[in-house]
Parts: C-alpha cells; sequence; structure tokens
C-alpha cells in the first residue's frame, strides 16, 4: 500500500520553489497521511501494541446541550461536530483498554491541520498532559479518571488558527508511537472568541456579543436620506453547512492557514473574496437592471443560498449589489466569531479620483453633462464593521474596523476594501492601513457644480459641503430600531473638530483641490428650496420649487426641472421629465411653483429601486447667476402580508400564508415569490405566471420549525416590474 501511496503523491505535489521547503499550505481540507504506528527503529518479534495502553473510544460532548457547545456558545450551529472557541477550555473523555497508570503510561494530544502540518506553523500541535492549565495558552489536565476513562480539559490558545482540526491520541511505547486511526468524528472545529479578554476579537459586553455574533438575522437599512426604508436579512451562520462553506472561502482565497488566527487578515483577503472580481470569489455585481441566467439582486432574502450555492458549484453566484455584499459578508465574520455589523451610509461618495470633491459638470441649460461627470452619489451604500484591536497600528486604533466587500475600486491590486479604522477615519488620520482615503472620501467629499462658460472658463455654480455622508446608521442592538452611528465616523458639520481632522487628513495625502483658484461668487439674496411629495409606485406626484427672494429688488428666474430615473449609485439611466418655466420673484416675498409627475411618464423606465433624481437650476436673468440643487427620492413600494396558521410549536406542523395585492394599472408578469425564515424552514421558491391588475395572491406553505425562541420570516417578491417588494414577520416558537 504504502509503495502505491508515494507514487501518487508525487504526481500530487507542486512545484518546489527555492524559497521554500514545503508547498504552500493554504487548504483547511487537504489532509496528510498520519502513521498509526511510527517505529523508532526494527522492532523486536515479540512486540504486541496491545501490551501497552490502547485507545477504545474517544467523547467528544458536542451535542448541542452537552457542556462544549453550551459554554463556547456554539449550540446553535446545524453541525454534528465538536465547535469551541480559542482561549476557552473543553472537555474531552478519552476510554482506554485497561486503567491508566501515571507513574508508566505516556499519551499525549496531537492537532492536525492541513496537507504540511509544522508545530512552527501553529498547524501541529502536540498536548501533554499537566497539572494545570495557563489561560490562552494549549494544554490539558486530567480533571476525572474512573475505571477505564478519563476526562480532559483541554485549553486551546488564545491566538490560535481558526479552522477544522484533525485529532489524534498518541501512546508512548518503548518502540514506537502508537496513534489513533484517523476518525472523523473527532474533528474539531476553533473560531475567534469574542468571549476570551486575550482574543483580539474580545467584546466586553454581553448584550453586543449577542447581536454581533449570535443574531443571525438582520436589517438592512436603504432608500434615501429623506426616505428611509429597511428590510429583514438572514443571516443564517448557524445553518447547515454555511461553517464549511466559510471556511472553504479562505482556502479559495489562499490565505496560508498561519494566518488564519488573524482578524486583519482574514477580513481583508474575506473583502477580496466575497466579490466576483478578479479571484471568481462568491457574488457577481451586477448594476446594469438585466439579471439574465441569475437572479435579481432584490430578490435575494438572506445568505445562506448564496453561500451553498458557491460552496458546492465554486462559481460566482449571480448577482449582488452593495446590501447583497455586505450581508453575506456579516455571515462569514460572525460564523467565524469576529463580532460584526452591517452598516448604511446615506449619500455615499464615490470619487473616481480620490480628491474629496465630486465633480458635477453643468451645460449651457444648466443640465448635468452626463460625459463630463464621472464621479457619482449613490443614495446609499453598505458595508461592513468588523471588531478587532489592531497591534499593527499605534494604540487608539483598535474597535470598529469598516470592510467592504463590493468592488468599488482596486486595492493593492484587487477590488478589496478594509480593514480600516473608523476611529482613524474620524479623525482624519487616514496614513494607517487600509483603504482608510477611500472611505473616507465615502463619508466627507464635497460636491461641486461647475459649468463651462462659451470661452471655457470653469465657473463653479454651487458647492454642496453637507450632503454627502450625511447619515450613517446601523440596526439596533436588540430591537428592529435604527441606531445613528454618524457621530462614529465624523465630527459634527462646521465644528472645528471637522475642519482639524479634514486638514490632518489632506496632510496625510487625501487629494483636496480648492475652489479658491477658480471664480465662485453666488447669488446669496434669493434662497431656492425644493421638495418632492410622498408618493406611491404607480401614482402620480408632485415636486414643489419655493424661492425666496430677500432682497427689494425684482427678479425673474428661468427655471429647469429635470427628472431623472437611476440606480440606486446615482447613475442616471433615463431622464423622463424636462420641464422649464419662468418664475416672476417679486421682491421681499416667497413664491412656490408646482411641477406634476404623472405614473405614465415613469412607469415604463423604472428600475428595481424605484429611485428618481431631480436636478433643479435656476438662472437669475438679471445677475446670470445660477441657483442649483439637486434630490434623490424614492417611491412608496407595495409590501407583502405575511400571517400563520396553526399551532407555532418546535416539531409541529404549521401553515405560513404570504399574500399580495397588485398595485399598478398592468398585470405583473413571470413573479417569483419566496420565503425564509432561519430555524423555520429553508428558502423555498415559488413561480407565478401572471398576476392581474388590482388582484390578490396567496400562497400558502407548510413547514416544521426546529428552533424554539423567537424566529423572523422574511419574504420577497420580484419580477421585471416589480422589484424591492418584501414582508416580514415575527414568530414566536413555543418549546414542545
Amino acid at each position: 500500500v504504502s509503495e502505491t501511496m508515494s507514487t501518487n503523491e508525487e504526481k500530487k505535489k507542486l512545484p518546489l520553489n527555492g524559497r521554500r521547503a514545503l508547498p504552500p499550505n493554504n487548504s483547511n481540507d487537504e489532509e496528510n497521511e498520519v502513521p498509526e504506528m511510527e517505529a523508532f527503529g526494527l522492532i523486536p518479534r515479540g512486540f504486541n501494541p496491545k501490551d501497552y495502553l490502547h485507545v477504545v473510544d474517544i467523547y467528544m460532548f458536542k451535542e448541542p446541550h452537552e457542556i462544549n457547545k453550551q459554554q463556547h456558545h456554539t449550540d446553535k450551529y446545524y453541525n454534528p461536530k465538536l465547535i469551541v472557541r480559542r482561549g476557552q477550555p473543553f472537555q474531552i473523555q478519552i476510554d482506554f483498554s485497561r486503567p491508566y497508570r501515571p507513574e508508566t503510561d505516556q499519551f499525549w494530544l496531537e492537532y492536525l491541520m492541513g496537507r504540511y502540518p509544522q508545530q512552527n506553523k501553529g498547524t501541529y500541535i502536540p498536548i501533554l498532559v499537566g497539572n494545570m492549565l495557563k489561560p490562552g495558552e494549549w494544554g490539558a489536565k486530567i480533571t476525572h479518571r474512573e475505571n477505564n476513562s478519563i476526562r480532559l480539559s483541554i485549553m486551546s490558545s488564545a491566538t490560535c488558527i481558526i479552522g477544522k482540526f484533525r485529532l489524534y491520541v498518541a501512546v508512548w511505547t518503548p518502540f514506537g508511537i502508537l496513534r489513533t486511526r484517523r476518525n472523523s468524528a473527532t474533528d474539531t472545529y476553533i473560531l475567534f472568541n469574542p468571549w476570551c479578554q486575550q482574543d483580539a476579537v474580545y467584546l466586553d459586553n454581553e448584550k453586543e456579543r449577542e447581536e454581533y455574533v449570535l443574531n443571525d438575522v438582520g436589517i438592512v437599512f436603504h432608500g434615501s436620506v429623506e426616505d428611509i426604508k429597511s428590510r429583514s436579512w438572514s443571516y443564517g451562520q448557524f445553518e447547515e453547512n454555511i461553517l464549511d462553506a466559510c471556511l472553504f472561502l479562505m482556502d479559495k482565497a489562499e490565505l496560508e492557514l498561519s494566518g488564519r488566527g488573524n482578524p486583519i487578515k482574514i477580513c481583508r483577503v474575506a473583502s477580496a473574496v466575497i466579490n466576483s472580481r478578479d479571484d471568481n470569489g462568491v457574488i457577481a455585481g451586477s448594476w446594469d437592471n438585466s439579471y439574465d441566467y441569475g437572479v435579481a439582486p432584490s430578490a435575494w432574502t438572506g445568505s445562506v443560498d448564496i453561500l451553498l450555492e458557491y460552496y458546492s458549484s465554486k462559481q460566482p453566484v449571480r448577482y449582488g449589489q452593495c446590501w447583497v455584499f455586505a450581508g453575506v459578508f456579516n455571515t462569514f465574520l460572525r460564523c467565524l466569531g469576529i463580532p460584526a455589523r452591517l452598516i448604511t451610509n446615506y449619500s455615499s461618495a464615490h470619487d473616481n479620483n480620490a480628491n474629496l470633491r465630486l465633480d458635477f459638470f453643468l451645460d449651457d441649460e444648466g443640465k448635468v453633462d452626463t460625459r463630463l461627470t464621472k464621479d457619482s452619489v449613490w443614495n446609499y451604500h453598505c458595508w461592513n464593521e468588523a471588531w478587532m484591536t489592531r497591534p499593527d497600528l499605534p494604540v487608539g486604533f483598535g474597535g470598529w474596523q469598516v470592510v467592504d466587500g463590493t468592488p468599488q475600486e482596486t486595492s493593492d491590486g484587487m477590488y478589496r476594501c478594509g480593514p480600516a479604522s473608523v476611529q482613524a477615519i474620524k479623525h482624519g488620520h487616514v496614513c494607517f492601513q487600509f483603504d482608510a482615503p477611500f472611505v473616507y472620501a465615502e463619508v466627507n467629499s464635497d460636491i461641486v457644480f461647475s459649468r463651462r462658460e462659451k470661452n471655457g472658463t470653469q465657473v463653479i455654480e454651487r458647492i454642496d459641503t453637507t450632503h454627502i455622508g450625511q447619515l450613517i446608521v446601523t440596526k439596533e442592538v436588540g430591537s428592529d430600531e435604527m441606531k445613528e452611528i454618524t457621530e462614529e465616523y465624523k465630527f459634527r458639520e462646521g465644528s472645528d473638530e471637522e475642519r482639524l481632522a479634514l486638514e490632518t487628513a489632506v496632510m496625510y495625502g487625501v487629494k483636496k483641490q480648492t475652489t479658491r483658484d477658480t471664480t465662485y461668487q453666488p447669488q446669496t439674496d434669493i434662497d431656492m428650496d425644493f421638495q418632492v411629495q410622498k408618493a406611491v409606485l404607480g401614482n402620480d406626484f408632485k415636486a414643489t420649487i419655493t424661492f425666496r427672494n430677500r432682497s427689494r429688488n425684482y427678479y425673474t428666474a428661468t427655471t429647469y426641472l429635470s427628472g431623472n430615473i437611476v440606480f440606486y449609485t446615482g447613475v442616471a439611466k433615463t431622464e423622463f421629465k424636462k420641464h422649464s418655466f419662468s418664475a416672476k420673484l417679486e421682491p421681499s416675498s416667497s413664491s412656490s411653483f408646482d411641477v406634476w409627475i404623472k405614473s405614465s411618464e415613469y412607469m415604463s423606465d423604472l428600475l428595481e429601486q424605484a429611485s428618481f433624481h431631480f436636478f433643479v437650476t435656476a438662472r437669475i436673468n438679471e445677475t446670470g447667476k445660477i441657483l442649483a440643487m439637486q434630490k434623490a427620492t424614492i417611491l412608496e413600494i407595495p409590501t407583502l402580508r405575511i400571517q400563520t396558521k396553526g399551532e407555532l410549536v418546535a416539531g409541529k406542523e404549521m401553515s405560513v400564508i404570504v399574500e399580495f395585492t397588485n398595485p399598478l394599472k398592468q398585470a405583473l408578469e413571470n413573479v417569483t415569490l419566496r420565503l425564509e425564515g432561519p430555524g423555520v424552514l429553508r428558502t423555498i421558491k415559488k413561480e407565478f405566471r401572471s398576476i392581474p391588475m388590482n388582484s390578490t395572491l396567496t400562497w400558502e406553505v407548510k413547514c416544521i420549525p426546529i428552533r424554539p425562541g423567537l424566529r423572523k420570516l422574511i419574504a420577497s417578491l420580484n419580477c421585471d416590474a416589480l422589484r424591492h417588494v418584501y414582508g416580514e414577520l415575527n414568530v414566536q416558537i413555543q418549546k414542545p
């Protein structure tokens, strides 16, 4: 056997390079052969292994209700193997063929990972049995002896590698080492431990740990500042095979096993592998409203389907937009035990050349010139924060770190972003790795409207310093409310500290073009305001432009309103409304003008987030000065109604009923419904050929909930004419 074994091995070996003695060890999945008898030399004929201590069985206490998973907060993982957190003791029991005699018997444990285990890399860990455990260091001690059995308490290192280890018990004999046979039932997963003070991800608040590590559903805030919307997202980090899928992502990213104890490295490689750009990662992004051969980003209700599909197909899953990347990233981080939360930045700058200003170029009429304008303002952008110490930075920059899996710009040659310290961004210390200048620009840029005169000079018409990053939010700990965290990213607008942070950022190389070199004298005695009525999808609504003339002069304003249907990234698809009029402005008075927007004007071109962007520009004819404003607005989208029927008891059948009424003046064709709820039911999909206008669709699903407790059902409806339709329901599942 050994002969054929080695020749196959030779074929599999990678070509060695001159710098390393062993091939890279970057797969948690691969294994090496471990001999059951490792002889010291020639074995005498009379040698019988049975004369020595012999392992009959190993008991891992790995059931959810048993001591290990209870104490390590891993009882929710739908996984039959032992899962523990590092730096905290766990128990196993070894049954020998006879009573253990400490005076003469010698045995030890071996934990191995990967294809080329090495002690100095932390992938081969021999543990001798001692009298006491040192906190945060590998060790084992006997806590109990009875008949042929011993009970061991094992401590793992608080810095050890995260992943799946193989366990062997080795017994010393004078002629060689006897080992237990390879047994996958004793495999042990070791995860990060936010409960352990010596762990880099230690979080000292129990309520926050329950939210940021153990909560398997969350809220995504979207919409726009004027109209905040929220939806639930099922993270599902404890569902079947998700832990293995998350470990596979690190193999896919080719992260050396020895680097997998470091949350900074893990976040950095994960932010690249979450998107499919340049490494065939998990999700393919698409922002162009055509989602052939894939699922529209708005149809996903959680991360589980995406991760499982990727784990089995190894090909990017189509399609995602920022909240999908962030939702899957959050699952990955929480699954491995890194505290994480999903963040939304409203009016997020995507600044192409990181000069802290977004340039909007206007043409003669005051319309935005789409050829020249390359920067864009996203209505909102989602990213993640992960909690960890930053020993690679000066003291004070640990805590929440920005990581972003959405592919926007490259960093060190790959589409990835972070981890960047939130504290460093707030104070403008953007010299500290990784990607702080880009994140700083996302929350701090100015918008500059400029117009090219006939003679070619650029005239700046307006500078808006408060629009970008005006609201940054996340889900509240322990409830579905919204928590504002703008203050954690920036000082109050206009404060001295804010100016100072900006000057610091500029000093550290964030480019900031001054506007002094261009002539900028705005019209100061007229104010223009612009409001858009809240509107339901499929209805008419109005926009109101108000002028306040504070001077004693008569003015006339040539006013132009342009309505665009936009992607939530602020990129325009079509201009669906053009309206100009002349406004007479009496001295010292206000006047308002209404512009009606009809559903027939926008319905045919509508994009999935039903979001509009309006520009209003007014030229004051007497002075030639221009007033400019821009505003995003979002239509109210109808929701799905969810209810339940029958008793809500774990292990008993119940019904979930989803209802939807079509509000549009047209039939909806080829409609897909999705329903999921971690612990209650796996994702179910159903297709409907057509829903006529004003008619109601009802869908009943029978299921048997597995876990008691407060659970959430999440549903989505999707078709070409209508996207981003959601519904959700909290259900309390009783114990049987």
